[in-house]
């Protein structure tokens, strides 16, 4: 099941504590083993991963999957990111590509001139190995979103989704995941949580995001705040930050620049705060790939 879904949620602790999620694609091991990857241009969930090594992944967005009856499943673990930038596909890296270009066809342009002279950054990576621990199962949210108050801070983006992942920490301060429905609350977004899910108060976020079949058309935006208990069992998280780090919501035609140029320039500036030359990228072998996923 786990291999049907085309990317998963992967849940990291920023400085501050915050759990924070983000789409990722991750490549499934025959022991069960994980291995996630990020570009230089995103660099974040590595110094994450660095500083706090417990991590989650929610596998729940089933769209490409072929699944009849979907389901969403929480995996949590450690995750080790070494700073080594890899380029040449060998190994597991190699089969990270494979997969990529088997579900993504609209990656495989960035291979061919004069896609590459722009896109090289994209092939600059970092490895995250996870090393998986408890793993959980249950159904999809059967209610949606339903935000009529559109002037909280990112709410006009959460009413355009049927449901959000809420990214909160259990009693250990280990990142959990769920897939569930938000709706307005008098402070900020009630969360139907389900009963078997521990999650204390404190920093939360919210994550939306969609691709379709073809791993395409991508959108991705978190809303960050406070996670607070009524007392009742209701919880509602109080946001504080929205963040879109690729399109912004309905974006417009010069999206594709503006992401383009400041990858361009996130990626230069890991290199030069290390000392590292900008490698050249092995194209042909890349392409040898690609070619087999034709």
């Amino acid at each position: 099941m786990l291999d049907a879904y085309l990317t998963c949620e992967f849940a990291t602790l920023a400085k501050d504590g915050t759990p924070i999620a983000w789409p990722a694609s991750a490549l499934v091991r025959a022991d069960g083993s994980m291995m996630l990857t990020t570009a230089l241009a995103f660099p974040q969930k590595a110094f994450n991963v660095r500083r706090d090594p417990r991590v989650a992944l929610l596998f729940s967005n089933p769209t490409g999957s072929g699944l009849i009856d979907p389901s969403q499943t929480l995996v949590t673990g450690a995750a080790t990111c070494r700073d080594e930038l890899r380029t040449k596909p060998v190994g597991d890296l190699a089969d990270f590509w494979r997969m990529i270009f088997r579900r993504q066809p609209a990656s495989r342009r960035y291979l061919d001139w004069p896609a590459n002279r722009f896109t090289d950054f994209y092939f600059m990576r970092l490895l995250i190995q996870v090393t998986t621990g408890a793993t959980v199962t249950r159904p999809l949210p059967a209610t949606r979103n339903t935000i009529v108050d559109r002037s909280k801070l990112g709410a006009e983006v959460l009413a355009d989704y049927p449901s959000a992942v809420l990214a909160a920490r259990d009693a250990s301060g280990a990142p959990v995941l769920v897939r569930t429905s938000v709706s307005d609350g008098p402070e900020g977004f009630a969360i139907a949580l389900p009963d078997d899910v521990a999650v204390v108060e404190g920093p939360a976020s919210l994550l939306v995001h969609r691709h379709d079949d073809q791993l395409w058309n991508l959108h991705n935006a978190s809303v960050r705040g406070i996670l607070r208990c009524d007392g009742a069992g209701g919880w509602t998280l109080l946001p504080m930050r929205l963040t879109e780090p690729a399109a912004r919501h309905r974006g417009g035609i010069t999206d594709p620049i503006r992401i383009v140029r400041s990858s361009r320039a996130a990626t230069r500036a890991y290199l030069e705060k290390r000392n590292w030359a900008r490698p050249t990228i092995p194209w042909n072998d890349y392409r040898a790939l690609r070619a087999e996923a034709d």
